[in-house]
């Protein structure tokens, strides 16, 4: 338990009973009994892997993200963009503040921390980056993806990677859109544009 890892992203007990919808107080039992991997710091606090989460979950069936509230006429969307780049991001808030469009945006500077935001906050738009480091684009994508809860999350990539580059990777999961950099923003202003009239409509009653 006390041996650090070398690489991969690490998380607090809190970070990981928000990921996996329990009680800070359960994950330092499941630490303490060895059931999830972890490590402290000089000053005694625990650091859990990102990987034994994941492991835990995939063991236990552990509480997936809740998926976002049903919605409500006059509803904002909620957009968590994930982009490493701190000047790509001043432009993003910029573009999105002119747009006037109903949107409450949030950032994040990798992936690590969007797994967390949407466990704790399932966004209905998700606007990655694919190259970062520690956890990519694509691992963001694919455990969103594994969650049924999560399949009305609208997912779009924006990327400095050509359409053949990332088909050599394995190409996009169906549904998730491409942008590439530099970032077409009148493309991307319809693309939320669309996002929101979805909303709408999916807030109507039946």
């Amino acid at each position: 338990m006390d041996k650090q890892p070398t690489t991969g992203e690490v998380c607090t007990t809190q970070e990981v009973a928000r990921l996996l919808g329990i009680s800070v107080t359960s994950v330092q039992q499941l630490v303490e009994a060895g059931v999830i991997e972890a490590w402290k710091t000089k000053g005694g606090h625990r650091r859990i892997p990102l990987r034994a989460v994941h492991a835990y979950r995939a063991s236990t069936g552990a509480a997936p993200p809740a998926g976002p509230a049903p919605r409500q006429p006059g509803d904002r969307v909620s957009v968590l963009v994930v982009e490493d780049n701190e000047m790509q991001r001043a432009a993003y808030e910029k573009k999105f503040a002119a747009w006037k469009l109903p949107l409450d945006v949030r950032f994040c500077e990798n992936g690590y921390q969007a797994l967390v935001e949407i466990a704790a906050r399932t966004p209905d738009v998700l606007l990655a980056d694919i190259v970062m480091s520690g956890i990519d684009g694509y691992e963001v994508i694919n455990t969103i993806l594994g969650y049924p809860n999560l399949s009305d999350m609208h997912i779009a990539v924006v990327s400095g990677l050509s359409e053949a580059d990332l088909a050599a990777r394995g190409g996009l999961p169906p549904g998730v859109v491409f942008f590439g950099k530099p970032v077409n923003y009148d493309e991307l202003r319809g693309y939320m544009r669309a996002c929101c009239a979805a909303a709408a409509r999916r807030a109507r009653p039946r």
